[in-house]
């Protein structure tokens, strides 16, 4: 079991009371429509996304005094993103999960037409929450853009495609190149957004933000071999969804392909090029780097 520290607990009231309140929605939102989009939306989870988004902002700022009120919308709308997501890839097409953070999935708990509007849902409301939520017309053109990228055909949509087009790939051909290729798309890419819109709100140098953009690309590759080893070795009750679903569906795995211990030393050196990559920072790091660490060790 894993204490949060003190800087990364602080964030996430933040985080829940800013999700809420974006989902107030008028009288126009047909109601079974809203029950649904905040059901998913406000079911708990690590909100790993927005927290990294914050961290990554506050260490950019130069202004120690500045709050996280100006960040908070694209850290929203990342969580927007990541939920719709999640509500699309447990859709019998997909995954075929009927359990998610604890709780019936989204089309389990109301049904499947409903699960798929509640994602759409999401998904466009992530961008109004960022043009709305964001004071400056530059940043809203580049979060919408960084976001955009991150979740798109290029990036997050592409690699689930990707995904699901290996699990008839014969194992012979089967490659670590091609597996690498697709969490780097699937997970890898809103990981890596959610560190570089923090650099860019909090308008870093070029070269802070590559650092940012290291940071997350390590990270969100440790985060998903991470998941695949979860897969195999967790539990159902610690991960709060099915576990053994990538083996019996065939998947691609790091675990799969190399094995429980080389995964797991593989996960660690991305660590490490995570940790490394914050050098360039003067400000307090520990945030950042207890996150990279946590990213593998967690039993969740």
């Amino acid at each position: 079991m894993h204490v949060f520290p003190q800087s990364v607990l602080e964030l996430i009231p933040q985080v829940e009371a800013y999700l809420d309140q974006a989902t107030q929605f008028d009288d126009q939102t047909p109601v079974r429509l809203k029950e649904a989009i905040r059901y998913s939306l406000l079911a708990g989870g690590k909100r790993l996304r927005p927290v990294l988004l914050l961290l990554c902002y506050r260490l950019g700022k130069t202004d120690s005094d500045d709050c996280l009120r100006a960040a908070l919308p694209a850290a929203a709308a990342l969580e927007m993103i990541h939920t719709y997501s999640l509500i699309h890839d447990d859709l019998p097409a997909m995954d075929d999960d009927d359990l998610r953070r604890g709780r019936p999935t989204c089309h389990i708990q109301f049904d499947e037409a409903t699960a798929i509007l509640a994602g759409d849902g999401l998904l466009t409301l992530a961008f109004e929450t960022l043009a709305t939520g964001l004071n400056e017309p530059a940043l809203i053109s580049a979060c919408c853009r960084e976001l955009a990228i991150a979740s798109g055909v290029a990036g997050m949509v592409g690699g689930q495609q990707a995904d699901l087009e290996a699990e008839s790939c014969p194992e012979s051909l089967r490659t670590l190149d091609q597996l690498r290729g697709i969490h780097r798309r699937k997970t890898g890419a809103l990981i890596r957004s959610a560190c570089r819109m923090g650099g860019i709100l909090a308008k870093v140098t070029p070269e802070q933000l590559q650092s940012f953009t290291t940071y997350g690309e390590a990270i969100g590759l440790a985060f998903q071999i991470a998941d695949d080893l979860l897969d195999e070795t967790g539990t159902t009750e610690n991960m709060g969804k099915r576990v053994a679903k990538d083996q019996n569906r065939e998947k691609m795995t790091y675990p799969g392909l190399m094995g429980l211990e080389n995964s797991r030393q593989l996960a660690k050196q991305l660590v490490e090029s995570a940790i490394d990559a914050l050098r360039i920072f003067p400000g307090q790091t520990a945030a950042l780097e207890w996150l990279a660490r946590y990213s593998i060790e967690r039993d969740r």
